[in-house]
């Protein structure tokens, strides 16, 4: 390979050297690196092309992750297809992160087409390949010449025995209390993703202090590699824009909907608002400037005019659209159990935002079975969010989630998480779909409060209830600023951050944010989640008046798990030759059995006599015979010298003829038969594991 115009740059990011190269792979793209962490190395290429439309007037950004399981060393685990298809959801959710991080900083009007691929190459089962993707997707577009405005970094903090980590390795994160994603420039956060463990408020702020600083070690190695490439900046075309009419337009209803929106209260007000406003455009515009400019253009100067109102009226007056204080919690609207036959449900309304939760228990066999580049592992806890078009009066075909969703409900599932039981205490399944009935503003914080309803619904231990609540920031870009409680969607498409914390009232278990402006403040994030901790609490409240923990009993209609450990070297009894044992407990009950490596056995049936026969005939197959132990055996054979009796499935112990009687015997088929119940007692195991047993003995 020829690696003459190679160029590298390497450092110690916390305790891990990362090693950033471009000029040897992949040189046709616009832009490409290489980012390598331990063996764990990501492929990142950045290309622009011309705007898919003249006429855009938006970003068509696309990114894309992608990992292959060679670079695990793992075939895919399909009989039937080994070809790798479409992205599994973690990848959805790392291509939503490096999305989410860049985007902001493209140039405000770009149109070009912009594409950025990041490839898995190699994975050490160490070093997660995420943090490193999102470090490739900025080098990419800093050495490709688009017109970006970074350096951008990424990292990743741990929190293990009250000690701050940069990205921790896979094996620390296990005992990590946090694993919070940051992404920014050397002095602000522009993205950041956490879950956490019920952590407080203070601890998150001083993390992403922490994070900062591991950032502002990648951005000065990015710099380093874009000044030795030092790329030709190409130039972007922008959306077309006639200065001179929208100003007219502006100045024209500004007025007008300054008052409308002073007296709208309601989401159909406010979006009405608009409409009389572009009406009263449209009237009072003359012919010639009908034909320069068309009504689709003047809505869309409407729409973003009332963002500078909206943002005005904030700064300057505290008002916010709906006549809301800055730190008012929307009207709540809180029940459980509203569906008889679903295992748990929750229904959740804030404003003019509803979501319905349904869980359904299964038992482990229900599992959902993950194959990653990371593991192939076993998922008990899953959490689904839909959001159909009617929910926001719209017409769409429905053709299955898209990113958004997916990213909605990973975001609710790890909310959840720190609160489930463990699983030899629950080894339940948990399957929950939020379906958002109506939505403006938040309906992934909504699923959150929804989902934590239906878990105590369902009699599911949780250790607390959970709440979630979504800030919003509106800014001058000069240092005055309002941070919004609760915000609704119109706040949260014109505002400058979308900031998602649910958690406990212990701690906060989850955390998103996007941010479009920078310049985000310690005072600034102090400020949000402390009104994040004010309305949780609120919200929590209001939650517990309607279901305040989990219910006792479980639904009628969910399965019912009975657990059993047994001994690991028991575990082959049990299932026996070629799974005939474990079958016949199946077929016989109708029960489902699952069987852990470590010797967990969890039942599963809704039928009480099915259940005691199971456990029973579990117990026969694995139960470890001591001295002392009694039985009902069946004899089975009857020699000379005494006879054999069966115990429990191919386990018989022998009782010789002096054990069944004081007085002597001559014939020992005048006393038992080949089917009798037999009384007996263990005398003994002895150490070639030859059981022996008394009737007599049960006589005393």
């Amino acid at each position: 390979m020829n690696n003459e115009s190679k160029k590298e740059v390497s450092g110690i990011v916390g305790a891990q050297e990362i090693r950033i190269s471009t000029g040897e792979l992949a040189r046709q793209a616009g832009g490409s690196v290489l980012v390598q962490c331990g063996e764990t190395i990501v492929l990142g290429t950045a290309t622009m092309g011309k705007p898919m439309s003249p006429d855009a007037n938006f970003l068509p950004l696309l990114v894309e992750y992608d990992e292959k399981f060679y670079a695990a060393g793992k075939i895919k685990g399909s009989r039937f297809m080994k070809r790798e298809g479409k992205p599994h959801d973690d990848a959805i959710l790392t291509a939503r992160l490096i999305d989410r991080s860049i985007r902001p900083l493209f140039p405000k009007g770009m149109i070009n087409d912009v594409q950025v691929v990041l490839t898995v190459l190699s994975y050490d089962g160490a070093n997660d390949p995420d943090v490193m993707a999102m470090i490739a997707a900025c080098g990419a577009l800093m050495v490709s010449g688009i017109p970006w405005e970074g350096p951008l970094g990424a990292t990743r903090v741990g929190m293990i025995d009250g000690e701050y980590v940069i990205n921790p390795t896979m094996e620390q994160r296990q005992v990590s209390k946090l694993d919070l994603l940051l992404a920014g420039t050397a002095k602000d956060i522009s993205m950041l993703e956490a879950g956490a463990r019920e952590i407080p408020e203070n601890a998150v702020l001083d993390a992403i202090e922490v994070g900062q600083k591991g950032i502002g070690q990648v951005v000065d190695l990015l710099s380093e590699l874009q000044k030795q490439v030092a790329p030709i900046m190409e130039e972007a075309i922008f959306a077309k824009k006639n200065d001179e009419h929208t100003q007219k337009i502006e100045e024209l209803s500004r007025p007008l909907l300054t008052d409308k929106l002073s007296l709208s209260k309601g989401k159909d007000d406010i979006a009405q608002a608009e409409r009389d406003v572009v009406a009263h455009v449209l009237e009072h515009m003359s012919d010639e400037e009908k034909e320069l400019i068309s009504e689709h253009e003047v809505r869309g100067i409407i729409h973003i005019l009332h963002g500078k109102v909206t943002r005005d009226r904030v700064l300057d007056s505290d008002a916010r659209s709906d006549g809301r204080a800055l730190t008012q919690v929307r009207p709540l609207t809180i029940s459980a159990g509203v569906l008889p036959r679903a295992h748990g449900t929750g229904l959740f309304r804030r404003g003019d935002t509803q979501v319905l939760t349904v869980l359904t228990l299964g038992g482990p066999d229900d599992a959902l079975i993950v194959d990653t580049i990371r593991s192939e592992a076993k998922k008990r806890y899953i959490h689904y969010y839909n959001f159909p078009a009617f929910s926001v009066g719209e017409i769409r075909p429905s053709r299955g989630p898209g990113r958004r969703e997916i990213g909605h409900g990973a975001l609710a599932e790890r909310a959840l998480y720190a609160v489930l039981p463990e699983y030899e205490q629950w080894p339940y399944t948990m399957l929950l779909f939020s379906e958002v009935l109506e939505s403006n503003g938040s309906s992934s914080m909504a699923s959150v409060c929804g989902s934590s309803l239906a878990l105590m619904d369902a009699g599911v231990p949780i250790t607390n209830p959970v709440a979630g609540i979504a800030m919003g920031l509106m800014s001058d870009g000069k240092g005055k600023y309002r941070v919004l409680t609760d915000i609704a969607g119109m706040e949260d498409e014109k505002g400058d951050m979308d900031f998602k914390v649910a958690g406990t009232k212990n701690g906060i278990t989850a955390l998103q944010m996007d941010i479009k402006v920078i310049g985000l403040t310690r005072e600034i994030l102090e400020k949000a989640l402390q009104q994040a901790k004010d309305a949780r609490m609120h919200i929590l409240g209001e939650m517990n008046k309607v279901l305040a923990e989990p219910r006792k009993e479980l639904s009628k209609y969910a399965p019912r798990i009975h657990t059993m450990r047994i001994s690991v070297d028991k575990i082959g009894d049990l299932i026996g030759p070629k799974g005939k044992n474990i079958n016949e407990i199946i077929e016989q009950t109708g029960a489902s059995i699952s069987v852990e490596d470590d010797g967990l056995v969890s039942i599963v049936t809704n039928d009480g006599d099915a259940m005691e026969k199971a456990k029973k005939m579990v117990d026969d197959l694995t139960r470890v015979i001591k001295a002392g132990d009694r039985f009902e055996g069946k004899v089975v054979k009857i020699m000379d010298f005494g006879a054999f009796v069966q115990l429990v499935p191919n386990t018989d112990g022998l009782v010789h003829i002096s054990q069944f009687q004081d007085e002597r015997i001559e014939n020992l088929a005048d006393i038992v038969k080949v089917g009798d119940i037999l009384p007996v007692v263990v005398l003994e195991v002895d150490a070639m594991g030859r059981i022996n047993l008394s009737h007599k003995a049960t006589k005393k």
